[in-house]
C-alpha cells in the first residue's frame, strides 16, 4: 500500500514522500481501517520537521488523525465492526489503511460527513478538554489569541453552548469579518491601536478571569495585560513564537498564574466516564450543526507539497485534508 513517509526531520513539503510500505494487520485489540479522509494539523508537520514534543524513529510515517471503514480487527475486538465508518488518533495515518487499537476508535453517526470526521478527534476534543480545564462558569469572561485558527474557532462554539463569554484576539482587521461571517462574535484584532479599550467594551468592564495563549512572543504579554487581578492564562500553543514575552508584574503583583495545555497529556488522562463525556458532546454538536468543522481544501498523497502550502496560508479558515 502507499503511504507518506519522511527519512529526515525537514520541512514537511520537500520532507514527505509517497512510497510503498506492507498492508498493516491486526493484533489482538487492533482493527485495521481503509483510510478515507486525515486533516493536517500543526503538530502533525512540526513532528515531520523534528520540532514537536514527539520524535518517531526514522524512517517515519506521518500523521495523527483520520476518518475511515474497518476492514479487519483482532482477536478480543468488540467495540467496532468490520464496514463501520470511524474515526481515530494514532501515529502514521497518512496511508491507505492504518491499524489502530480498537478502543481508541470512535463509531461515526451518518449525519457526519467525511469530512467532518476526520476532524472530529484532535482539534475538537483539545478545544472541548482545554475548555473544561479552564473551570469557567455560564456568564463568564474569557479570552483567546488565535481567534481564527481551528482551536480558537471550536473553543468560541462550544463556550457559546455553554453560555460562556469569550473575546476573541486576531492579527488583522479584515478577519473579523471572515469570522462573523461564520457566526463567530466578540472579536477584537490586535492591529488597531484602541484594541484594549474595545475589549472593555465588549466585556462592559466584567473580569476576563481566564485566557488562552496559542501564539506566543509578545502576544502573551497582550493577553496578560487584559485579564483580571487572580486569572489564569493557558499556554497551548507557539504559533508566533515557542517563548513568551510578558510583565512579571502582572504575575508577582496582580496574582496571574500561567500553566501549559498539552492534550498529548490530558487526553489519556481521561477516565473512561470524561471521554464518553467529551465525545459525546462533540458528536452530538457536530451532527445538530452546534459545532462547524469547515474544510479550505483537499488534496492526494502525491501532492503533499501544495496542501503543505494550502495549510501555511495566512487567512485559512478551514482545515486542509489529505486522501490515499
Amino acid at each position: 500500500m502507499r503511504a507518506l513517509i519522511h527519512h529526515t526531520f525537514a520541512e514537511p513539503a520537500s520532507a514527505l514522500k509517497v512510497e510503498e510500505v506492507p498492508d498493516p494487520v491486526a493484533g489482538p485489540g487492533e482493527a485495521v481501517v481503509q483510510m478515507t479522509s486525515s486533516a493536517i494539523h500543526n503538530h502533525d508537520l512540526l513532528t515531520v520537521s523534528g520540532d514537536y514534543g514527539f520524535k518517531p524513529e526514522l524512517p517515519a510515517r506521518s500523521g495523527t488523525e483520520a476518518t475511515g471503514t474497518v476492514i479487519a480487527v483482532g482477536e478480543g475486538v468488540t467495540n467496532v465492526a468490520v464496514g463501520q465508518r470511524v474515526v481515530g488518533n494514532t501515529f502514521g495515518v497518512w496511508a491507505e489503511k492504518f491499524v489502530i487499537r480498537a478502543a481508541a476508535l470512535i463509531p461515526v453517526p451518518d449525519a457526519i460527513s467525511d469530512d467532518s470526521a476526520a476532524q472530529l478527534v484532535s482539534m475538537p476534543a483539545s478545544a472541548l478538554a482545554l475548555l473544561n480545564t479552564l473551570g469557567v462558569d455560564e456568564g463568564d469572561w474569557i479570552i483567546q489569541n488565535a481567534a481564527g485558527g481551528a482551536v480558537g474557532r471550536l473553543v468560541a462554539q462550544f463556550a457559546k453552548s455553554r453560555g460562556i463569554n469569550v473575546v476573541g484576539l486576531v492579527r488583522r482587521t479584515d478577519a473579523i469579518a471572515e469570522l462573523t461571517g461564520s457566526g463567530i462574535t466578540g472579536i477584537v484584532a490586535t492591529d488597531q491601536a484602541d484594541w484594549r479599550d474595545r475589549v472593555v467594551e465588549l466585556t462592559g468592564g466584567a473580569p476576563i478571569v481566564r485566557g488562552v495563549d496559542s501564539v506566543g512572543g509578545s502576544a502573551t504579554g497582550d493577553l496578560l495585560s487584559v485579564l483580571a487581578d487572580g486569572a489564569r492564562l493557558s499556554l497551548f500553543g507557539g504559533m508566533g513564537s515557542w517563548n513568551f514575552e510578558g510583565s512579571m508584574n502582572d504575575v508577582i503583583f496582580r496574582g496571574i498564574t500561567i500553566d501549559g495545555f498539552w492534550g498529548s497529556k490530558v487526553m489519556p488522562a481521561l477516565s473512561a466516564e470524561e471521554r464518553t463525556a467529551l465525545f459525546g458532546e462533540i458528536l452530538t454538536k457536530v451532527a445538530t450543526g452546534a459545532i462547524t468543522l469547515p474544510v479550505d481544501g483537499s488534496f492526494a498523497f502525491a501532492d503533499i507539497a501544495d496542501a503543505v502550502a494550502a495549510h501555511n496560508r495566512k487567512g485559512r479558515i478551514g482545515k486542509i485534508l489529505l486522501h490515499p
